[in-house]
């Protein structure tokens, strides 16, 4: 695989992730996923620039499919960050989403 192929595959996979999306009256089992969702794809993307420089040493890395490999590792990286607690993000999102919903259903009831 050439330098073109690989940044074709590594453009496709950075769109093939989504950000998370809430429906209107959802649970809050179901809020809390999307927002330590949304914690974790944001701590994936604030990851990125600290790996991009970062060269495996010879005999363990490198290669066509390395720079592929190491997007959809600090993707786990964050997605592990806020399964074990985050930085405070989902707490804060869940909060935003309570006081939207809030807001919503006392709108639809005057």
């Amino acid at each position: 695989m050439d330098a073109i192929n690989t940044n074709e595959a590594m453009l496709a996979y950075q769109n093939s992730r989504s950000t998370p999306v809430l429906t209107q009256g959802a649970s809050m089992k179901q809020m809390r996923k999307v927002a330590e969702d949304f914690e974790s794809f944001f701590l994936s993307q604030a990851l990125q620039p600290m790996f991009a420089n970062i060269e495996a040493a010879e005999p363990f890395g490198g290669g066509p499919g390395d720079d592929i490999w190491k997007s959809m590792q600090v993707d786990e990286y964050g997605k592990a960050i806020a399964r074990s607690g985050g930085i405070g993000i989902a707490d804060s999102i869940m909060k935003q989403m309570l006081q939207a919903q809030e807001a919503s259903t006392l709108a639809a009831a005057q």
